[in-house]
């Protein structure tokens, strides 16, 4: 990637030199943050009325699970060919599986939107990685990312009460259908930027074996592992054995090698992205369910929650990117799993009618400054820890990490959630040791992130996070193919 001049670096992100591409993705990253934020709010109300109440977490966890193979696919077009077809391929079936599941007469179909949905969302999310990656120069790198999180605040406030609304007066639907013809128009403004950044990176593509296939495996296994824990028989310990066989060969093909064992450095940021993605996502998934079933909230108000936690997550990756913020990059990885811990165990206090339901939204917008924190410091580690030629693969295999662990923890969460309904599909309430368990078992793997932290210490951890000492050289070689 050619170096820019001084004068282009100190005229920040929307500096002339930036300004286009910037915006571009930004607000490619806005159309991704409205459908997040409206469609988490509409489903509590969605999926008891397709009658698959049994299967709520697949419909978060099959748009994870096929992200997986959208991540990869992304990766190895963006270091052959560039990250501008994989955002047009990208966006094309994000749309159709809006429309998709907006359409939907029971609960199959509606899956399979979302399975389309997640297949768009991660071709998108590592185009932009890459862009971000050969365009902006490393002392810029924490501010773009900081533009990023705070895509988000709008799509916060907007979203929910805009889905709360068109699913309390008028239908859920229109939460799916009416975002469809939206989402073009952000990302094909991105596309000219793009552009610019287009092609192989300088020297040409690195030459590794494809990753495709382990990728598409191990979406299937994970698909099938999550159905296995929604049966409760002799068929879901045959299917569970196939997941696992898919699997466990797999996943270590599609992250850096020592991701599974913790080695220093890249490889372990790349874990603790989807250690931190799952316990967070794992239980906000059933934070809404929480608040409506629980607390008797609507979908207007319980989606406020999800609101706080975008406005928390926004401003903790502000906060990393202030050039004043001089704390080690490993050391705000760990706060943030720390603050992610606290917020989780926060969650249970909805159990408690004497407790305001205030006071658990406030929690969630705490654990999300932890994961804004954390979550944009593994970003900008990835970047010094990776060569050019491997920003593709390595921003896949961040992604997918956080894909994986993502699905298999709301699976897990479902699974739990699931064995509440073994007798009927359509039982709607649910006995609070289900929601404690899923607690528990979230709070505790972000308390492990949070120790694992120190191991994705660099040599740049006695400068300043806003990067003002030059930044270190990547850890080693390119990554070895994956055989």
């Amino acid at each position: 990637m050619t170096e820019r001049s001084g004068d282009e670096v100190a005229q920040g992100i929307l500096g002339p030199a930036y300004r286009r591409l910037s915006v571009g993705i930004v607000s490619a990253v806005v159309f991704i943050a409205f459908e997040s934020m409206a469609v988490a709010t509409a489903m509590p109300t969605a999926v008891p009325e397709l009658d698959g109440m049994a299967l709520y977490a697949f419909a978060f966890s099959a748009f994870f699970t096929t992200s997986l193979f959208g991540m990869v696919v992304s990766g190895e077009l963006s270091d052959r060919t560039g990250p501008r077809l994989p955002l047009i391929l990208g966006t094309s079936a994000f749309t159709l599986g809006l429309l998709l599941s907006g359409s939907a007469q029971s609960m199959w179909p509606f899956l399979a939107g979302r399975a389309t949905q997640g297949l768009g969302g991660g071709l998108v999310i590592v185009a932009l990685y890459v862009v971000v990656g050969r365009a902006y120069p490393e002392r810029m790198r924490p501010k773009i990312f900081a533009g990023m999180a705070a895509a988000w605040v709008v799509p916060s406030i907007v979203g929910p009460l805009v889905a709360g609304l068109l699913t309390d007066e008028l239908s859920w639907r229109w939460v799916f259908l009416g975002i469809a013809p939206l989402v073009l128009i952000p990302v094909f403004l991105a596309l000219p930027s793009a552009k610019a950044v287009d092609g192989p990176p300088p020297g040409g593509a690195a030459r590794r074996a494809g990753k495709k296939r382990f990728a598409l495996a191990a979406a299937v296994g994970v698909g099938l592992l999550q159905y296995a824990g929604s049966r409760a028989d002799l068929v879901a310990l045959g299917v569970a054995v196939v997941g696992l066989a898919l699997l466990v060969p797999s996943v270590p093909k599609l992250l850096p090698p020592g991701t599974i064992w913790l080695r220093r450095g890249l490889p372990t940021v790349v874990a603790l992205r989807g250690i931190y993605a799952g316990a967070f996502f794992g239980t906000e998934t059933f934070l809404p369910l929480l608040l409506v079933s629980e607390r008797g909230m609507s979908s207007t108000l319980a989606g406020l929650s999800l609101t706080g936690g975008a406005l928390g997550w926004a401003t903790g990756s502000w906060y990393q990117g202030r050039t004043r913020t001089v704390a080690p990059r490993y050391l705000l990885v760990r706060a943030g799993g720390v603050f992610v811990a606290l917020a989780i165990s926060s969650v249970s206090l909805a159990l408690i009618d004497a407790v305001p339901a205030y006071v658990v939204m406030l929690g969630w917008a705490v654990g999300a400054f932890g994961m804004g924190i954390a979550t944009a410091s593994m970003s900008v580690l990835l970047f010094q820890l990776s060569p050019v030629a491997d920003h593709g693969a390595n921003s896949a295999s961040l992604q997918v990490s956080d894909a994986l662990f993502t699905a298999t923890f709301v699976g897990l969460a479902g699974t739990i959630f699931g064995s509440a309904h073994a007798e009927s599909i359509t039982q709607t309430t649910v006995d609070n040791w289900v929601y404690l368990v899923i607690i528990g078992v979230m709070a505790a793997l972000a308390l492990f992130g949070a120790w694992a932290a120190g191991r994705v210490r660099t040599a740049s951890d006695a400068a300043p996070t806003g990067l003002t000492a030059d930044p270190p050289q990547p850890a080693g070689p390119a990554a070895e193919p994956a055989g």
